[in-house]
C-alpha cells in the first residue's frame, strides 16, 4: 500500500528499544587527531554467524579511493557485506571501495557493513589500517569504553503463545496438523520513520498497544521493515538504523509473540533508483515503494533478518511488498521473468534480486520459516504465479496478494479466475486488504469469498492516520476504530481467534 504524504503522518519519535547490539571500544588516541578512526560494532549476531559495521572516518589529505584491511584472531569469514567490495584471505579481511563512495575528503566519513559467520568467540579486530596507514592511534592509545546499554524489558507472558507453522499441501498447519489461518492487521512505520529520520516506529508499540491489537481478536500482525535502516546504511541515523532498529523490530515481534499473534516481518522499502511508470519518488534510497528488491542490498538483508529469527520458527517471512517490474516492462512474460530470476530487467534502473534470490538467500542460513511471495500489480496479479513460482527446498513457500477496492482485480469474479487456481496448490495470504471509502463494504466481500475457502487476510492498517488518505483502521491506539476498522474488527471478533 502507497503511504498517505509526509505532512499527514503524526510525527511521533518511536521508543527505540536497545539490548542485542554490541558496539566495541574504539581506540582514541591521547593528543594529536589519529590520521584516520575506524568505529567497528556488532550489530546482530545468532549461533553461527554475526553481521557488523564499519565507520571509517579520514582526518588525513583528501583521497580518491580507499581500502580498509584489519585481521580476524577467532577464525570469522566475510559472507557478504555492502558499500564496499569485501574480500577475506585466510585471517586478513579487506573492504575497498565502490565507484560510488570512493572520494574521501579530510574530516569525512563511509559506512559499511558484512555478515560473517563464526564457530566460537567472536572476538573484535584490534588494528585497522586505511590505505596503510594505522588508524586509531597517534601515540599510545587508551581506550574509550562504549556505555553499556541497558537490558530490554521481557513482554509479559499471556500464557499462551503463536503456532509454528509449515505449509501441508495448499494449508498452513501448525505442529499437530491442525490447519491456522493469518488474521489479523498489518502495523505500519518501521519502513518509513526512520528513513526519514523520525524515529522507528509510527507512534506507540509498547505492551499496552499491542495488546489492544490482540483485543480485536487479531492472530497475525503484518511488520513492514526498512532495508537500509535494518542495515544501518550511512544515510541513516544512527539512532534509527542498525542494531538500533534490528533490536526495536525483534522487541516488537517478541511482543506480539506474548500476545499469541503470529509476527509477518516484510521487507517494504529498498534501496535503487527508479523513475518510470508509477514511480513513488526519484530518490535511490528506500524512501518510497520500488518496482522490485535491489540485488546490492535486498539478499543481505533477507541473510540477516533470516539469521535473526531462524531459530524462532513462528515468525514469518514476506520477501517484498507489492511488485510492480510490469509497469516498466513492455511484455507480461518480461515482467514475470524478472519478478523470479532478477538481473537485469527491462525499464529498471538497478539490478534486481527477484524472489528466487530472495528465497535462495533466507535457505542458505538454515531457516526454514514459511516463506510469503507477493505478486505482480502490486501483489494483486497472481495470474502466473504458478508458472513462475520459486523453487523452495523446504517447501515453505505461500502466495501473498494485495487486494484494494481500487484495483484492478477487485472482485469475485477475478478472484474465481486467478486467485482460486493459486489457493488450490498453495497457502494464499492477502496481506493487505482495505478501502479508500473509510467503510467497509469492500472488504466485507473480500473477507467472505477468504472465509469461504478458508484462507488468511490482514487489514491495512493499525494507524491513526486521517482516514481520507488511505485505509486507517483506529483513530486512537488504544484501538478505537475507525468506520473501516469497525467491519475488520467485528468481523474477527466473530470468528474468533483460530477463524
Amino acid at each position: 500500500m502507497r503511504h498517505p504524504p509526509r505532512s499527514v503522518l503524526l510525527a511521533v519519535v518511536g521508543t527505540v528499544a536497545l539490548g542485542t547490539g554490541v558496539t566495541l571500544p574504539v581506540m582514541t588516541a591521547q593528543g594529536a587527531t589519529p590520521a584516520c578512526t575506524v568505529e567497528y560494532s556488532v550489530t546482530s549476531q545468532w549461533d553461527a554467524g554475526f553481521q557488523a559495521a564499519v565507520k571509517i572516518t579520514n582526518n588525513a589529505a583528501a583521497m580518491g579511493s580507499w581500502s580498509l584491511t584489519f585481521d580476524f584472531s577467532a577464525g570469522q569469514k566475510v559472507t557478504q557485506g555492502w558499500s564496499a567490495k569485501w574480500s577475506q584471505s585466510g585471517t586478513a579481511v579487506t573492504a575497498a571501495n565502490e565507484s560510488w563512495n570512493g572520494s574521501l575528503g579530510t574530516g569525512a566519513s563511509v559506512s559499511a557493513g558484512f555478515i560473517a559467520s563464526k564457530a566460537g568467540a567472536n572476538t573484535a579486530p584490534t588494528t585497522f589500517k586505511l590505505n596503510g596507514t594505522t588508524c586509531n592511534v597517534d601515540t599510545e592509545p587508551t581506550p574509550t569504553p562504549t556505555p553499556t546499554t541497558p537490558p530490554t524489558t521481557d513482554p509479559p507472558d499471556t500464557g499462551s503463545a503463536p503456532p509454528v507453522l509449515h505449509v501441508a499441501g495448499n494449508k498452513l498447519v501448525d505442529a499437530g496438523g491442525k490447519t491456522r489461518r493469518l488474521l489479523g492487521v498489518n502495523r505500519s512505520g518501521g519502513e518509513f520513520m526512520c528513513v526519514q529520520g523520525r524515529g522507528i516506529w509510527d507512534g506507540p508499540v509498547d505492551d499496552a498497544a499491542v495488546k489492544a491489537i490482540a483485543d480485536w481478536h487479531v492472530n497475525t500482525v503484518r511488520i513492514p521493515l526498512n532495508e537500509e535502516c535494518w542495515l544501518g546504511l550511512s544515510n541513516i541515523n544512527s539512532a534509527y538504523g542498525g542494531a538500533n532498529y534490528i533490536n526495536a523490530v525483534r522487541d516488537l515481534v517478541a511482543r506480539v509473540k506474548a500476545h499469541g499473534m503470529t509476527p509477518i516481518v516484510e521487507l517494504h522499502w529498498n534501496y535503487g533508483q527508479y523513475t518510470g511508470n508509477s514511480a513513488g519518488c526519484s530518490d535511490v534510497h528506500a524512501s518510497c515503494q520500488k518496482p522490485m528488491p535491489d540485488m546490492q542490498y535486498t539478499p543481505s538483508f533477507w541473510a540477516s533478518v533470516a539469521n535473526t529469527f531462524k531459530n524462532d520458527p513462528a515468525v514469518v517471512f514476506d520477501l517484498f511488498n507489492e511488485p510492480y517490474p510490469d509497469r516498466a516492462t513492455s511484455t507480461t512474460t518480461q515482467a514475470w521473468q524478472c519478478w523470479r530470476d532478477g538481473g537485469t530487467c527491462p525499464g529498471i534502473g538497478y539490478e534486481v534480486a527477484g524472489m528466487q534470490d530472495l528465497v535462495d538467500s533466507v535457505r542458505a542460513t538454515g531457516a526454514k520459516n514459511v516463506i510469503l511471495a507477493g505478486g505482480l500489480a502490486y501483489s494483486n496479479d497472481l495470474s502466473q504465479w504458478l508458472t513462475y513460482k520459486p523453487t523452495d527446498p523446504t517447501g515453505n513457500l505461500a502466495a501473498a496478494y494485495h487486494v484494494y477496492n481500487f484495483n484492478t482485480c477487485a472482485n469475485e469474479s477475478c478472484w474465481n479466475s486467478t486467485l482460486a487456481p493459486v489457493a488450490a496448490q498453495v497457502p494464499l495470504v492477502a496481506g493487505e486488504i482495505g478501502e479508500n471509502t473509510c467503510s467497509h463494504g469492500f472488504v466485507d466481500r473480500v473477507m467472505k469469498w477468504f472465509d469461504d475457502r478458508g484462507l488468511s487476510y490482514l487489514g491495512w492498517t493499525w494507524n491513526t492516520w486521517d482516514c481520507s488518505t488511505g485505509p486507517s483502521l483506529i483513530s486512537a491506539y488504544d484501538g478505537t476504530p475507525t468506520a473501516y476498522g469497525t467491519g475488520l474488527r467485528d468481523h474477527l471478533r466473530a470468528l474468533g481467534l483460530d477463524g
